[in-house]
């Protein structure tokens, strides 16, 4: 991702003219998530411009020049009412150290967390019933993904009997979206903590993490190919993430 993010994070990448980040805060908010918390790192004062400027992009505005006053912002969008917190985190904080230094601002027992580059068509609402009928401190999304590579069915004798082009594997692996409950801070130690390692690994040993199947899709943005990928089906108005109306 060198060519997009040399000069801008990750978040800030543009699907469809949009940031990705703006995408993914769009699947929350169709379900009625309207408070966000961000956890600023790398060139993290860009997404802070980017919301101090959301207005003046998205609306036609008058300013008055020459003499002090408020812009009067022009019609509305469809991000009326969103709240957005922006965190600085640590430029070298890993992803348990930004929750740890962000929870300040979290006001619930229970929220929702995410990365910054994967996009899912996944449904929020059964997600964090799910969580509440379980009892437990952590969900975590599930999904089955896509071997990156044809498989072979190989005879002894060197014969292919069959092949399957990248088929879904019965694995499961993290998703990302997960649903915790305020608790889950106290499993977090310093700004080294990486999420997906021992505190993971922690609740998992004390019973307290379970796995939301999603057998939806989830696709995330790791490499330059996969910016083209998303860029093209959201252009061909085929992007199954957009759940939201215009």
């Amino acid at each position: 991702m060198r060519e997009e993010t040399e000069y801008r994070p990750k978040p800030l990448v543009d699907i469809g003219g949009r940031p990705i980040l703006w995408h993914i805060m769009k699947i929350y908010a169709h379900y009625g998530i309207r408070d966000f918390i961000l956890c600023l790192g790398y060139r993290g004062s860009m997404i802070k411009e980017y919301f101090l400027q959301y207005e003046a992009i998205n609306n036609d505005f008058t300013i008055p020049l020459g003499a002090t006053g408020e812009i009067e912002f022009h019609g509305t969008h469809s991000e009326q009412g969103i709240r957005v917190t922006l965190a600085d985190t640590g430029l070298h904080s890993m992803t348990g150290g930004r929750v740890q230094k962000a929870a300040r601002y979290i006001d619930d027992d229970t929220f929702l967390l995410t990365y910054g580059d994967g996009v899912a068509d996944i449904d929020i609402s059964a997600l964090i019933e799910f969580h509440h009928s379980h009892g437990k401190l952590a969900t975590m999304t599930a999904m089955q993904p896509v071997s990156r590579f044809g498989l072979l069915d190989v005879a002894e004798s060197g014969s292919v009997r069959s092949f399957v082009e990248k088929p879904q594997t019965e694995d499961w692996a993290s998703a990302g979206f997960f649903v915790l409950n305020r608790k889950v801070v106290e499993y977090l130690d310093g700004p080294e903590c990486v999420f997906e390692q021992a505190p993971l690994q922690r609740l998992a040993a004390d019973g307290q993490l379970m796995a939301y199947r999603h057998r939806g899709y989830f696709f995330a943005m790791d490499t330059y190919r996969e910016y083209q990928y998303l860029n093209r089906v959201w252009d061909q108005g085929e992007a199954p993430w957009k759940v939201w109306d215009e």
